[in-house]
């Protein structure tokens, strides 16, 4: 069904309908096929490279089209809503860009930006290894000097198109010390010692390729060191910040999907003489249903115009991913329920949705994680604010 949606624009409105007619008609009839065959969508990115998605937050002087986070996330969402793993490849790439854009060189920005924004080039973001999830200081990699710059050498786990990128924003460790330790490079996926492991078998998001990153000494030069270097940290969770907002925008429209469909069936499918959407109960599961989408959708769209406003919205972002990644996983799993037996097949989407949204409570940092960011913040204001304290 339309989500009624308000956009600080016509030209917002206008480039999120543009999203929806492209994403409906030539994403969605692919998705099913393409997931069961573990199919790689390289053409679909090209495709929305052409469209301007992959540049819309960013500025035009670099081929964006300078547009809110909040219309870019609303974009997203209606990607997630016909094909969850282009619509998550589409967040991590823009989230690869980040690092350039925020912490770039001019003559970094001007290298690199054009064709990583205009959908030439597709990125990757490597930073979580086998024994470094959440705690990212725990990472292993490491850069050395190495003549005119570093070589790398270690294993990145668990990367998003691994294998299939052109490039990957990646945080190696370059001091001992674990304050500040970490810094970030653009390696190109052509550079020699660089290998991939063979893609994850997963229980969903098939078509989206999750492999491990190998660094054989892999040699960078200087000119790919982004911001300075043992700052990278901070270059990180920056971008997880934004990346936050987008698995809570793809969330929300993987909810979204499933609601629709549980709707239509509860319409079409009749049980005692009537259509199960007549029963109380029934509507009750979908009034539930449709209420954790519009929380869902709300809480991103919060911290979307606080980062427009350009406030903190580091709280605000993991509220929003926690928030709509498990009303994903409730919607999901409930839509199952209303289609019964038929949902626990593959001859409809609700299985399908199910298994995709259960991975979003896990990448971009855990809901457990997400529970920490938003704890942290609460203590530490009441603590500066001397709220809470007994006397």
């Amino acid at each position: 069904m339309a989500v009624e949606r308000l956009f600080p624009t016509d030209e917002g409105r206008d480039l999120v309908g543009l999203v929806r007619e492209l994403a409906t008609e030539q994403l969605a009839p692919r998705a099913s096929a393409a997931e069961a065959a573990a199919e790689f969508p390289r053409e679909a990115f090209r495709l929305l490279g052409e469209s301007g998605m992959l540049a819309m937050p960013y500025p035009e002087q670099w081929g964006g089209l300078a547009q809110p986070y909040e219309v870019y996330l609303q974009a997203l969402e209606e990607l997630a809503a016909s094909w969850m793993s282009v619509a998550v490849g589409v967040s991590v790439h823009v989230m690869t860009c980040l690092a350039v854009i925020d912490h770039g060189t001019p003559a970094q920005q001007e290298a690199l930006l054009p064709s990583m924004l205009g959908g030439d080039l597709l990125g990757a973001y490597a930073l979580s290894e086998a024994g470094a999830g959440s705690d990212i200081a725990a990472m292993t990699t490491r850069a050395v000097p190495d003549g005119d710059g570093f070589s790398l050498q270690g294993t990145k786990s668990w990367i998003t198109h691994a294998g299939q990128a052109d490039y990957y924003t990646t945080f190696v460790r370059t001091d001992d010390a674990r304050s500040l330790p970490v810094s970030c490079f653009v390696v190109p996926a052509d550079s020699p010692g660089l290998s991939f492991g063979d893609p994850e078998e997963k229980m969903g998001m098939n078509a989206s390729h999750t492999a491990d990153v190998v660094f054989n000494q892999v040699h960078v030069g200087r000119d790919r060191l982004i911001g300075e270097q043992g700052h990278g940290l901070r270059i990180a969770l920056g971008s997880l910040d934004s990346g936050r907002l987008g698995i809570a925008a793809c969330a929300t429209g993987l909810a979204q999907a499933a609601l629709d469909v549980a709707v239509d069936y509860a319409r079409e499918r009749e049980q005692f003489g009537r259509a199960i959407a007549e029963f109380q109960g029934m509507q009750f599961l979908l009034a539930d249903m449709a209420t954790r989408v519009d929380q869902a959708r709300a809480t991103y769209l919060h911290a979307a115009r606080l980062k427009d406003a350009g406030r903190p919205y580091a709280r605000a972002a993991a509220v929003a991913k926690l928030t709509a990644t498990d009303a994903a996983m409730q919607v999901t799993e409930d839509a199952v329920q209303v289609l019964g037996g038929n949902g626990y097949t593959r001859d409809f989407p609700a299985e399908r949705y199910m298994r995709e949204a259960k991975v979003t409570q896990i990448f971009e940092g855990t809901n457990q994680i997400q529970r920490i960011v938003i704890a942290r913040q609460l203590i530490g204001s009441q603590v500066r604010s001397g709220l809470g304290r007994r006397k």
